[in-house]
């Protein structure tokens, strides 16, 4: 089971405030512990929504609408996330638990959500064996 723990945004991190060197100690440390236990999939943390650009749908079959930011909702944004891999929801919650507050001061907030596996999504077996063929595709390209 995948589960990405998004972390959201605050006023200092959608100012550019970059984390002090403590912060980023603890992320490394916590990260090194996800690495260790064999979880760790991704780890990033993002540019504010200053340079951001949000592509939205207005109408069906109509043509998208990019919208430059910065967007005004620091709550509503995602300054990082943390992709894992584990065994179960409750495995993901004990992850997401021990993750340092992201942000320093109490400000921090993580949103768990589990991540659809392809058998959800996609039952036909043929559009099954053309999506993992892609990403084992995707695999090898990393590994090139």
């Amino acid at each position: 089971m995948r589960f990405m723990m998004i972390v959201k945004a605050t006023k200092d991190s959608e100012a550019g405030v970059m984390p002090n060197a403590e912060l980023v100690e603890a992320m490394m440390r916590y990260n090194e512990e996800l690495v260790k236990a064999g979880v760790l999939l991704a780890a990033d943390g993002l540019h504010s929504s200053e340079g951001a650009i949000r592509i939205s749908y207005p109408e069906p079959g109509g043509k998208p609408k990019v919208i430059d930011g910065p967007f005004t909702e620091a709550k509503e944004m995602i300054a990082g996330y943390t992709l894992i891999e584990v065994k179960s929801r409750e495995e993901a919650i004990g992850w997401a638990m021990r993750m340092p507050d992201p942000h320093g001061f109490g400000e921090g907030e993580i949103e768990l959500r589990q991540v659809f596996e392809i058998p959800e999504i996609i039952q036909d077996p043929i559009m099954q064996a053309k999506e993992n063929a892609l990403r084992e595709q995707l695999e090898g390209n990393k590994k090139a």
